[in-house]
C-alpha cells in the first residue's frame, strides 16, 4: 500500500467517530513496516486459496489446492444454472426439459424461481453456522449437497420433482456465496477482498461459457443408455461435484490460528481429515501482526446479530444486489431464450454456443475492473455504477435494436450487458465486508453478506417468475417479445444506482467510524469491548492507487 498516517490525530479524523473517551493509545501510533514483505505474505496466500494470481501460477507440491476454492465455485454454479440451458437442449428432437417433463414455460418459471426462494431463506442461518464451525468443513458440506441434488436433477419425471429438486438446491446451495466472502475476510483485509472475489467469481462467467459450449457434445450425447442430453448433463456434474466437495476437507486450509497455537482435535473434529495451515513460521507472525482482529474473535451474541440488522448501511448494499444480481441470473437463465427469440431458426447447439461469449465478455470486466476497485476502494460507488449504465445501454440495445431481416444488434446489446455484469456482484460484497468489519467484527461480514446476498436474491425470484417465459403476454411471439422484461429490469438497475449514490453520501455525511471502542493490534477482545486495529487496518485508510503496479516496480 502507498501510505500511511503519521499521527493519531490523523488517524483519529480520518476513522471519525472517536472521541475523546475514547482515545487511541501510544502503542497504537503508525509504526514502519515492510510492505513489501507484508505483499509477498499475501501472495502466498493467494497461491494457496485462489488461483490465477501468479504469473505462472507457481506450481507447488499442494497443485490442488490452489484450485479448490475456484473449482467449487465453477461445479457450484453450473449444477445450478443448467437448468436454464435444459429449456433449449435438443429443442428440435422434442427432447429438451420442457417437452421431456411436459412442462409450461411457466411450470418451469416456478421451478427456477424456487431455488432463490430457499436461498433467501437460508442464506443467513447457513453463515452463521458458518462462524462456529470449521468454515473448511462447512464449504466442503455445501459442495457435496449440491453435487448430490445435482445429480437427482437427471432422474426427473414431472413438475412436482424438477420443484423438490429446485427447493432442495437451494436449501443445500445457501451460504455458499457469502460464505466464500466471509471465509476471505480471515486471510485478507476487506480493501483486498474486491479483486479476490471478482477472481473466484470468473468461476461463475467461466462455467456458463464453458456450461454453454459443452452442452453442445451432451447434445450429441442423446439417447445414449436411455438419457436424453440434459439427463447427461445433470448427472455428470453432480458426480464431479461430490467428488470435489469430499477434497475439500483435505485442499481448503481452515481458519488461522496465532502463532504456536494447534488445531483443537475433539469432538467431532478428530473424526474429519486435518488440513495444512495456510501460512507458516515468518509468514504467520507477519501475518497476524498485519491482520490480528481475524485471531482474536469472541462468540457472537443475539445482541450482536441484532446491531448489524439495525445498521441503516445494509439496506442500500442490498437493493444495489437486488438489481445486479436480478438481472444477472435473469441473463443466465434466459440467455438461449433471449436469443431464440431474436432468430427461430436457430438450433439448441448454436444457442448454447451463441451464449457463451456473454460470460466471456463477463469475465474479462471483472479481470479489468475489480483490481483498480481495491486500488480506489474509497470509490466503490463509481466502479459499481459506470457498468451498471453499460447494462442498461445493453438492455435498451437488446430491446429496441435491429431489425427483422437483421436482428444481430440484439445480441450485441446481450453482450454489453455481460460486460456490464462482471464486476457489480464482486464490488458489492467487496463493499460489504468493508463496511462491517471494522464496525461488528466477524458477525458483521457474515451477517451482512448473507443478508444482502439472499434477500437481494428476491431480484432472482422477480427475474426467474415473473419476466420472459412467466409473463405470458410479453412471451408472444414478434418485434416485442420480452420488451416488458428488459425494461423491467432497465428499473432496478436504475433502483441500484441510485442506492450506490445514496449510500456514498450517507457515508460522507454520517460516517463510517467503528460501533465499538478502540483497541492496540496487541490487545485482547475477550471482553467484547474492543475492535482491534491492527496494521492493515491503519494501512486501509489511504487507497493505494497506482503505487506498486506491475509497470511500475523496479
Amino acid at each position: 500500500m502507498a501510505g500511511k498516517f503519521s499521527t493519531k490525530k490523523d488517524y483519529e479524523s480520518h476513522v471519525g467517530g472517536v472521541d475523546d473517551k475514547n482515545q487511541l493509545s501510544p502503542d497504537m501510533e503508525m509504526q514502519s513496516v515492510d510492505i513489501q514483505r507484508i505483499e509477498k505474505v499475501y501472495r502466498k496466500l493467494d497461491r494457496r486459496i485462489i488461483p490465477g494470481k501468479s504469473r505462472v501460477w507457481r506450481i507447488q507440491s499442494r497443485f490442488s489446492s490452489l484450485l479448490a476454492f475456484w473449482v467449487l465455485y465453477f461445479l457450484c454454479s453450473a449444477i445450478r444454472s443448467n437448468v436454464g440451458l435444459a429449456q433449449t437442449m435438443n429443442i428440435e428432437s422434442g427432447h429438451d426439459l420442457g417437452s421431456e417433463l411436459n412442462l409450461t414455460p411457466k411450470q418451469i418459471s416456478t421451478g427456477l424461481a424456487l431455488f432463490y426462494v430457499c436461498y433467501v431463506i437460508f442464506d443467513l442461518p447457513s453463515n452463521l453456522i458458518m462462524t462456529r464451525l470449521s468454515p473448511r468443513v462447512w464449504m466442503s458440506r455445501i459442495v457435496i449437497g449440491v453435487g448430490v441434488i445435482g445429480s437427482c436433477l437427471a432422474a426427473m419425471k414431472a413438475a412436482w420433482s424438477l420443484y423438490l429438486l429446485r427447493l432442495l438446491l437451494g436449501i443445500v446451495i445457501a451460504g455458499m456465496w457469502p460464505g466464500m466472502a466471509y471465509y476471505l475476510t480471515l486471510f485478507y483485509p476487506p480493501s483486498r477482498t474486491g479483486k479476490r472475489i471478482g477472481q473466484y467469481f470468473t468461476a461463475a462467467q467461466v462455467s456458463a461459457a464453458v456450461v454453454g459450449l459443452v452442452s453442445a457434445g451432451f447434445q450429441k450425447m442423446d439417447g445414449l443408455g436411455g438419457l436424453v442430453g440434459f439427463q447427461w448433463m445433470f448427472l455428470l456434474y453432480g458426480l464431479v461435484g461430490v467428488i470435489v466437495g469430499f477434497s475439500l476437507l483435505w485442499w481448503l486450509p481452515d481458519r488461522p490460528l496465532p502463532p504456536g497455537e494447534v488445531p483443537e482435535r475433539k469432538s467431532w473434529h478428530k473424526w474429519v481429515p486435518q488440513s495444512k495451515p495456510a501460512l507458516t513460521g515468518e509468514d504467520a507472525q507477519i501475518h497476524y501482526e498485519d491482520l490480528t482482529r481475524v485471531y482474536h474473535r469472541r462468540r457472537w451474541e443475539p445482541k450482536d446479530l441484532l446491531a448489524v440488522f439495525l445498521d441503516w448501511r445494509l439496506y442500500p448494499l442490498l437493493l444495489m444486489y437486488f438489481g445486479v444480481v436480478g438481472v444477472g441470473i435473469g441473463v443466465q437463465n434466459y440467455a438461449t431464450v433471449i436469443i431464440r427469440g431474436t432468430d427461430k431458426t436457430l438450433t439448441g447447439v448454436q444457442l448454447s454456443l451463441l451464449s457463451a461469449p456473454i460470460w466471456i465478455m463477463d469475465l474479462i470486466a471483472i479481470l479489468l475492473v475489480t483490481p483498480f476497485s481495491d486500488r480506489f476502494h474509497h470509490h466503490r460507488a463509481l466502479f459499481f455504477s459506470v457498468p451498471v449504465c453499460i447494462q442498461i445501454a445493453g438492455l435498451l440495445m437488446t430491446t429496441y435494436a435491429g431489425s427483422a431481416s437483421n436482428p444481430w444488434p440484439r445480441y450485441g446489446g446481450l453482450l454489453m450487458v455481460g460486460f456490464g455484469l462482471g464486476p457489480t456482484v464482486p464490488i458489492t460484497m467487496t463493499w460489504t465486508n468493508e463496511i462491517f468489519q471494522p464496525r461488528h467484527g466477524e458477525v458483521g461480514v457474515a451477517a451482512a453478506s448473507a443478508v444482502v446476498s439472499g434477500l437481494g436474491n428476491l431480484g432472482s425470484i422477480l427475474t426467474t417468475y415473473a419476466l420472459f417465459t412467466g409473463w405470458e403476454s410479453d412471451a408472444k411471439p414478434g418485434r416485442k417479445q420480452y420488451r416488458k422484461s428488459t425494461l423491467v429490469m432497465v428499473g432496478i438497475l436504475c433502483l441500484s444506482i441510485l442506492s450506490a449514490v445514496a449510500m456514498t453520501l450517507l457515508l460522507r455525511f454520517v460516517g463510517n467510524g467503528p460501533r465499538a471502542k478502540q483497541a492496540s493490534s496487541g490487545s485482547s477482545t475477550s471482553d467484547g469491548e474492543g475492535v482491534i486495529v491492527d496494521g492493515a487496518a491503519r494501512r486501509e485508510l489511504q487507497e493505494r492507487g497506482f503505487g506498486r503496479l506491475w509497470w511500475r516496480r523496479r
